[in-house]
């Protein structure tokens, strides 16, 4: 296929049918062959019912599954979709970033290996701001610049990119969007910026809060320290950018 997508959902009943529908009728207007991959997290309210009503239409795939987190979930979706498609893209299901700077990131991607988006118009508490600039600050120290919003969830990857990057990830890695966004700054990847409006929350609540967000951002923080996935680009004999041999870039 060109693309898969992957949508990690929790709690999410009120707004998830409408929040998977607009994305499958975006993508179809594009003409592009693709799969929804929507993955429930052991979701504890009514979100297992509502994803029900998507049946039928082979476009979407409901992978229910027990409750592991958000990075664990997306990683489980990125291992899924590296084997569907030439493209992965990995969106929240939240509806506060809606499809539409979908067009504009799918119409550039020849020129690029990945493509991301930043949030504008964000509305954050003074912990998560906090927390947002000290990730920033530890993937520019730890894999160079290139990537503005390196947690955002509207990120669109090659997948022979993200294929050899994610073996190297541990399946536990509770933000490895961070991880994914400055390896392939650092490895030399072309990367595109795109500005995308943030909405506030309209359904819904937010499943992490005061103290439990700070122990989960250190956690995050200790996990980006440790893994250094090795990855490098360098062109082909035609002048193409490809991803170099991880033994050899780690040399």
């Amino acid at each position: 296929m060109d693309l898969a997508l992957v949508m990690p959902i929790y709690n999410e009943e009120a707004c998830i049918v409408q929040v998977v529908g607009a994305w499958r009728d975006t993508l179809a207007r594009l003409g592009i062959s693709f799969r929804i991959l929507a993955l429930n997290d052991g979701s504890k309210d009514g979100t297992q019912a509502a994803l029900a009503k998507l049946a039928g239409d082979d476009r979407i795939e409901v992978i229910n599954k027990a409750n592991s987190g958000h990075g664990p979930t997306i990683l489980t979706g990125y291992a899924k979709a590296i084997e569907l498609a030439d493209w992965v893209f990995q969106c929240d299901s939240d509806d506060e970033i809606s499809p539409d700077a979908f067009p504009e990131l799918w119409r550039r991607r020849a020129a690029y290996d990945a493509l991301f988006g930043i949030r504008t118009g964000r509305t954050q508490s003074l912990a998560r701001k906090i927390i947002s600039a000290a990730s920033r600050i530890t993937v520019r120290i730890l894999f160079g610049g290139g990537v503005i919003d390196v947690n955002v969830p509207y990120r669109l990857v090659r997948t022979e990119m993200l294929a050899r990057i994610l073996p190297q990830i541990p399946s536990d890695t509770f933000a490895p969007n961070v991880i994914i966004a400055g390896t392939l700054a650092r490895g030399g990847a072309r990367i595109y910026n795109c500005q995308v409006r943030h909405e506030g929350r309209k359904t819904g609540t937010v499943s992490i809060m005061k103290w439990k967000l700070w122990r989960v951002a250190f956690r995050a923080f200790r996990q980006t320290l440790r893994c250094r996935p090795t990855f490098c680009i360098q062109p082909d004999a035609n002048g193409q950018h490809v991803p170099a041999d991880n033994r050899r870039s780690a040399a």
